[in-house]
């Protein structure tokens, strides 16, 4: 059977600077086909091509056995390819219908658009695909992933035969990630491609078929996802074998730095208790829900605390905002670096050092050279890929924002780092420079607390894992006790305030 869809020898440059080198990519119909590769590896560039947003400078790309110029994104549509992009591209105060039909509204002989036929057309698509909601209700009634189950079932009704998602479940839950797979095997039924692009190498093995491998731009291989073993994987996307994935030595003292004692914010935060020695990695599991990056926000002083004790280096403290928690030496790199961390049309520069602002501004006299140092340490120190300190940072890769946010709190943090999903929406490569970081952290003396939903780099990288559930402290694992038979266990245990 020959492919739906062949892209052969594919080559872009921009400025003179090859960023895709003669690559080949083909999907079936029916087939989940992964793409994978780091951060400017050249998967977005290659989705852009086919979606019309960017053109080839060389190489073909056909269709149905049919060659496709794919000039513009309305002839990409009209050759029946789809883009999910991360960021949803639907009307958050408008109907499902309405975003459905958008900019091709159902018109009735009036040449008035016909809400109860856009309605009734929505309806027969949403119960086709198992989504029990009403074709009126409004987008921003729903959960991300419904609405994601929306922007899939418009780029349906376009007749697409070709979808690509792109980390498709960066904002999900587990839960919602089941649905999401029960979409994808729905269209898998009616013979739609799927273009899967993850960094979550379980959720390869969870769905695709197939992966093809980029790195530098260029083709590596294309590999049946069964039958090859994750190790191969990320030889493929590094060029070397990763040994030392995990970077975890063992720092612990056995000073008690922080002692947490029926922490409660009277809301998400019920009844939360751990202590974190000098040196260590405590990891935080739990599943969505469990209160982790909320217990983090009370304790730093981004909320207020209702109950429970904090004793830092044995003194009792309550910080009643994050500059008290950075004047003790805190740091906090938050979950959603976009939102809450970044500033994302400021300058690296900006971004580095707006938390030490002190050091080199001091009686209205701006100490540039000395500004320029800490960047420049920075840069280097956390391997940030740039073309230099004023490069805008929603400019950069994900993993690289990521380097700057860290670079930016270990500015300022001297004694606990708080990390929460430090490694989300990063490539394998960015992940262990991230680990090898921490670990160079704690050989240092900083106690880290590390909160992710990622079982295996939890159980390889932390000394000991508090678990939560609904709230509260589950308990709290030491490292010969680390599984995610005990995680998972300690995560869905009942526990009460």
């Amino acid at each position: 059977m020959g492919s739906l869809l062949e892209m052969k020898n594919i080559s872009k440059s921009f400025s003179g600077n090859k960023v895709l080198n003669n690559v080949d990519f083909s999907v079936e119909a029916g087939e989940v086909h992964a793409l994978l590769g780091e951060n400017g590896a050249g998967k977005s560039t290659l989705m852009k091509i086919l979606g019309g947003i960017y053109t080839k400078d060389s190489g073909s790309i056909c269709i149905d056995g049919q060659e496709a110029g794919m000039h513009d994104v309305s002839e990409s549509r009209a050759k029946g390819v789809s883009i999910i992009h991360q960021e949803l591209m639907l009307a958050q105060h408008l109907t499902i219908a309405e975003n459905i039909f958008m900019g091709r509204e159902i018109k009735n002989k009036r040449g008035m658009v016909d809400l109860r036929k856009q309605e009734q057309e929505t309806q027969k698509f949403l119960d086709q695909y198992g989504m029990d909601l009403p074709a009126e209700t409004r987008l921003d009634k729903l959960t991300i992933a419904k609405q994601q189950m929306v922007e899939i079932i418009r780029a349906v009704s376009f007749g697409a035969k070709i979808i690509v998602m792109d980390e498709p479940t960066s904002s999900l839950s587990d839960a919602e990630v089941e649905i999401l797979y029960g979409m994808i095997r729905t269209l898998k039924k009616k013979n739609v491609a799927i273009i899967y692009i993850s960094h979550r190498l379980n959720e390869l093995y969870d769905i695709t078929d197939r992966i093809t491998v980029l790195r530098d731009g260029e083709y590596v291989g294309c590999v049946v996802t069964k039958e090859t073993e994750r190790a191969r994987l990320i030889s493929m996307m590094v060029g070397r074998d990763l040994a030392n994935y995990y970077t975890k030595t063992d720092h612990v003292a056995d000073e008690v730095v922080l002692k947490v004692t029926g922490l409660s914010d009277g809301n998400k935060v019920k009844k939360v208790s751990f202590d974190l020695k000098k040196g260590e990695i405590l990891g935080v599991a739990g599943l969505v829900g469990a209160g982790r990056s909320e217990t983090m926000e009370c304790l730093f002083g981004l909320t207020s605390r209702k109950a429970g004790t904090v004793e830092y280096k044995g003194k009792e403290i309550n910080f009643k905002n994050p500059r008290e928690a950075m004047k003790e030496g805190f740091g906090l790199v938050p979950e959603d670096r976009k939102q809450e961390g970044l500033f994302l049309q400021s300058d690296i520069r900006f971004n580095t050092t707006i938390n030490v602002v002190d050091r080199f501004l001091k009686k209205l006299v701006w100490n540039r050279r000395k500004e320029n140092q800490i960047v420049s340490e920075k840069i280097e120190d956390m391997h940030i890929k740039a073309t230099g300190a004023s490069q805008t940072v929603s400019k950069l890769s994900g993993g690289n924002q990521q380097k700057v946010l860290i670079g930016r709190w270990l500015c300022s943090t001297s004694t606990v780092l708080i990390l929460d999903e430090p490694t989300r929406g990063v490539d394998v490569k960015t992940k262990a420079e991230i680990y090898a970081l921490i670990d160079h952290l704690a050989a240092n003396g900083i106690s880290i607390i590390m909160v992710s939903s990622e079982l295996p780099e939890l159980i390889n990288m932390s000394d000991r894992i508090m678990v939560m559930s609904n709230g509260c402290s589950a308990g709290v694992l030491e490292r010969d006790e680390l599984s995610q038979e005990n995680v998972m266990t300690l995560a869905t245990a009942e526990v009460g305030a």
